[in-house]
């Protein structure tokens, strides 16, 4: 052909090797890993100047991320992240919950609203209640340290739980809060999303019906452009609505003064510390490799 040096291949460095070539390393949560002077990226965090996994999976190091590649889909928890929590067990000064990761979260005492004396936690949590709570630490061994204490957060009273893949939440949330509000205004719902998969859900049965088939939709169909719109659209013709939403006399007005919650539906009540509106921040992801902006 004239060419004595052979095609071309994308993908391949100046030795004429993959840029996967290097041999993945096990890792197990806990284990330190070398960063190569890479940042951390997908399931690693930082203690002082050490790098540590948060995930069992498999490490690589590609510029300019150190990561992990997690055996499965389940949440990695990462600090400041806010996830709904079910109630295990009841300790004599924390709760064990239930957050879908790689181990339990202690919810000690100090991290709620509450002053319970001895043998009195079961008095305020019990086995099999959701709760709202902000991720607050992670230790070197992998231990998750989470608070009920900060804004929004607490007892989820009422209401049902629907699980979907962590990494689909970013498009339930939608732009600016935009695919929840279109969700919660068409639907008559109080919705509380979770980073880490769990979603509360609130309101009337055929309402928690339609969020469902909306969740369903976009665990689905999430990677599709012009989601949100094709969520409204199937909203709009399977239930009554008009311009501010499902006729339902009961339904409140939205508060639009919060571009950066989501949030229907009333405050709780004043003889209820535990529970908060379901309206935590949308999280920024600043570290994970790739990920950018969420867009719905």
């Amino acid at each position: 052909m004239g060419n004595d040096q052979g095609p071309r291949h994308r993908g391949r460095d100046r030795g004429g090797k993959p840029p996967h070539s290097e041999p993945k390393v096990l890792v197990l949560p806990g284990d330190e890993i070398p960063d190569r002077g890479l940042q951390p990226g997908f399931g690693t965090y930082r203690v002082g100047k050490r790098l540590f996994a948060s995930v069992m999976g498999y490490a690589t190091w590609r510029e300019p991320f150190v990561r992990i590649v997690p055996f499965a889909g389940r949440y990695v928890p990462k600090p400041h992240d806010v996830i709904v929590g079910v109630v295990q067990d009841v300790q004599k000064t924390f709760y064990l919950l239930d957050i879908d990761a790689s181990r339990w979260a202690p919810l000690h005492t100090s991290g709620t609203p509450w002053e319970p004396g001895p043998g009195e936690l079961d008095q305020y949590l019990r086995i099999g209640d959701a709760v709202l709570v902000a991720v607050e630490n992670l230790d070197a061994t992998g231990k998750i340290g989470v608070t009920m204490k900060g804004e929004d957060l607490g007892k989820l009273s009422g209401g049902t739980l629907v699980t979907i893949s962590p990494a689909k939440i970013p498009r339930v949330i939608g732009k600016g809060g935009s695919m929840i509000h279109t969700i919660t205004r068409l639907t008559g719902t109080r919705v509380a999303v979770g980073q880490n998969g769990r979603i509360w859900v609130e309101g009337p049965a055929e309402g928690i019906h339609r969020v469902r088939e909306c969740l369903r939709i976009i665990e689905e169909e999430g990677q599709r452009p012009g989601l949100t719109e094709r969520i409204e659209g199937f909203l709009q013709m399977t239930g009554p609505t008009d311009e501010t939403g499902p006729r339902d006399p009961s339904s409140e007005p939205v508060d639009r003064t919060r571009p950066d919650r989501f949030d229907e539906g009333s405050s709780p009540s004043d003889d209820d510390p535990g529970r908060a509106p379901p309206r935590p921040d949308i999280p920024q992801n600043e570290t994970n490799e790739g990920e950018g902006p969420w867009e719905a």
